[in-house]
């Protein structure tokens, strides 16, 4: 049952209790797509034992024919509700309290909202609002995984605007008293991560605080991470939803979508740039049709050494002119590019890969995201990023997406 807000109170699926919950979970699946040995490494760890690494699909594979992997991602979902591997929750939400490398503490709630809430479309009046340009072109394979798939895991993060912390405050500072449902280190360097149940009731409260934060155009959330997983939930929603009548439709688990809410203003909420690099290219030859400068706040890194570049400080504006340089090049000239967190990947890959050319661009300051969009809409593709890669989600909770 859905709450006026657009937020859900779901039964969420976690492993059994028993489970090595380190191999269990694993990082968003488009994080580290130039970064083949990350994987490798990570598969080395997982070995047999029951893994998300199994249920979702590195994007550093989407390259590839995916079918075989779609494929297996379905047998595993079967196989792993057949020996038991999954426990469901009563309904609630999950609190979530993430320490990371690089922050100590990040508070957020895992919870299911209404796709029917969700919209992509610039100027769209939604409850949940994209914040970066959608690129529909991306939807269709991830559909396919999607519509074979009987649970959805999710990396997708919602932002919301909530300075006085009225939402999360109280369950945070009597977390102690709530059932803890898991404390462990997640695995390739991520941090701790702990969780603990919101009982029904405590959510139904929850989600009237949301209700509360509405803006004046009825804003709630905000997707600061996993926005194309979001458009295609809603995407496999509106083709599921067409065969169903209207109260078939009311409590579809297609309609609802998992996702963790957290403060804009939590602690741990950094913003940081995602930076760009292109590959199977003369470095020199890309840079000569771009104006340096002697300072700025955009780079171009050639060998891992570092040139200022016109790109700007506006961060939309210079990611913007980014990519319409990379992409007027790479037609011209061929090239690939990819999106990096972290300056000092930039730095190893172009370092390591000497016809590759790496372009640092300028970060958001957090507290101007909902400000902008509601001014100016969507910003363009990957603008910003919420922390390091490190600090990204990990998969670990689930939620049945068909009727059982």
């Amino acid at each position: 049952m859905k709450n006026s807000c657009c937020v859900s109170v779901p039964e969420i699926l976690l492993p059994q209790a028993t489970a090595d919950m380190s191999k269990w979970a694993v990082i968003a699946c488009d994080q580290h797509t130039s970064d083949p040995a990350y994987w490798q490494e990570l598969e080395e760890y997982v070995k047999d034992a029951p893994s998300a690494l199994r249920l979702t699909l590195p994007e550093i594979h989407l390259s590839d024919d995916c079918s075989d992997r779609i494929a297996a991602i379905a047998r595993s979902m079967r196989a792993y509700r057949e020996k038991g591997i999954f426990r469901k929750l009563d309904k609630g939400f999950v609190l979530v309290e993430r320490s990371t490398p690089f922050s100590p503490a990040r508070f957020g709630l895992v919870l299911a909202v209404d796709l029917e809430a969700y919209s992509y479309e610039a100027g769209a009046k939604a409850q949940i609002k994209a914040t970066e340009a959608t690129i529909v072109e991306r939807i269709p394979p991830r559909l396919k995984i999607r519509e074979s798939a009987s649970i959805e895991f999710p990396h997708v993060m919602l932002l919301y605007d909530d300075r006085e912390d009225s939402v999360l405050g109280a369950l945070k500072a009597r977390r102690d008293s709530l059932e803890k449902l898991y404390d462990f280190d997640l695995n390739m360097g991520g941090g701790h991560i702990k969780g603990y149940f919101v009982p029904e009731s405590d959510a139904r409260s929850a989600a009237q605080a949301f209700s509360a934060l509405a803006d004046e155009d009825g804003v709630v959330f905000m997707v600061g991470d996993g926005n194309h997983s979001l458009a295609t939930a809603k995407a496999s929603w509106e083709k599921i939803k067409a065969g169903l009548s209207e109260e078939e439709q009311k409590d579809h688990p297609a309609r609802f979508a998992l996702a963790e809410a957290v403060n804009i203003y939590d602690d741990g909420i950094f913003f940081e740039a995602i930076h760009r690099v292109v590959k199977g290219v003369d470095p020199e030859k890309f840079a000569a049709g771009i104006l340096p400068e002697k300072e700025g706040e955009a780079f171009l890194v050639i060998g891992g050494k570092k040139r200022a570049c016109s790109f700007g400080k506006d961060v939309a504006g210079a990611v913007k002119k980014a990519d319409a340089y990379i992409a007027a090049y790479t037609k011209a000239n061929g090239g690939e590019a990819d999106y990096i967190h972290g300056e000092e990947e930039i730095v190893r890959i172009t370092e390591e890969q000497k016809d590759s050319v790496g372009i640092l661009l300028p970060k958001m300051d957090k507290s101007e995201l909902f400000a902008t969009v509601k001014k100016h809409g969507c910003l363009p593709r990957k603008t910003f990023s919420m922390g390091e890669s490190a600090e990204k989600r990990y998969y670990i909770e689930g939620k049945e997406i068909v009727k059982i």
